[in-house]
């Protein structure tokens, strides 16, 4: 392996278990990252994948050679910060993965004033109903609502956030009075689909003792636009409010969750001066939006 090429073809291939994600992840034929593994293959004398019906997988001899290419390509990365660094503003490509909440609601605004300080940077929003994979780069570093116990990884906590009941006044007009949560078995509820909950604290329901879910969807997004068709009841996170005017929050002196947010990033990440800077202007950036939304509603 003699070149920086060799080795982004190996590890996008070893990330995404398929030459036809790899060639998408590099924009490149999938044919031609096929070519690329049997060539490097080839001059190394021995098989770094084992090919299946499931895709690509890593043999011993590609394990043995996965954490020499990481750091080189932690290096190379380092490298281009460096000189690009001489301008002091960000630059290049981030990618941040993050539950559908945060992603509609608060990272619009916080990731439009990073990019304004930074024209040069490129920002993506990776909205998943799922923990974003960061061991197979699919994105830079993540939001969660839980701090992940393994993996070689480094966990920031951000700010903590509120949830509570809420419905739309016109839900609230013409359905039976709600008097507390005893009375919610009358009325219809607006959640998660339970079978699709990725991560025990979304589970916001349950914790309740209310188990009946009318209205079902694994996008926070879809729950927050049921509510405001008249849908039912449901959990909304304070800092959504300002968005969906007509909804109201209802048993607040009974019901008031807070959940968290945390930076999850790779571990040899805390190296490059250009994520480390990111990961500051966006958990700076976080909390403020959060508290000023929540001051709103």
């Amino acid at each position: 392996m003699d070149s920086w090429d060799d080795i982004r073809i190996f590890l996008a291939v070893a990330r995404h278990e398929s030459l036809s994600a790899a060639g998408r992840a590099l924009r490149i034929d999938p044919a031609t990252v096929g070519r690329r593994v049997a060539r490097l293959e080839q001059k190394l004398g021995q098989p770094l994948f084992a090919k299946s019906p499931q895709g690509y997988a890593l043999t011993e001899a590609g394990q043995r050679l996965l954490p020499h290419a990481e750091r080189t390509e932690q290096a190379t990365q380092a490298a281009s910060e460096a000189l690009a660094g001489q301008t002091g503003r960000l630059s290049g490509q981030i990618r941040i993965g993050a539950p559908d909440g945060c992603a509609n609601f608060l990272l619009p605004q916080v990731c439009a004033a990073i990019a304004r300080e930074n024209p040069e940077l490129e920002i993506q929003i990776l909205a998943q109903p799922r923990v974003v994979n960061l061991s197979k780069r699919e994105a830079d570093m993540a939001i969660s609502v839980s701090p992940p116990s393994a993996g070689r990884l480094s966990v920031q906590k951000i700010t903590d956030y509120h949830l509570h009941l809420a419905a739309s006044d016109a839900y609230l007009a013409d359905a039976a009075p709600i008097t507390g949560l005893d009375s919610l078995s009358t009325h219809r509820l607006v959640g998660y689909i339970s079978d699709m909950i990725f991560d025990r604290e979304l589970d916001y329901l349950s914790e309740m003792g209310l188990e009946q879910v009318d209205l079902a969807s694994n996008s926070v997004s879809v729950q927050l636009n049921w509510l405001r068709q008249g849908g039912g009841v449901g959990v909304v996170h304070d800092f959504a409010l300002p968005a969906a005017p007509g909804l109201r929050k209802i048993l607040t002196d009974e019901v008031s969750l807070t959940r968290s947010f945390y930076l999850v990033r790779h571990a040899d990440d805390r190296r490059l001066d250009r994520m480390n800077r990111f990961a500051a202007a966006l958990v700076a950036g976080m909390r403020a939006e959060v508290a000023r939304l929540e001051a709103l509603d």
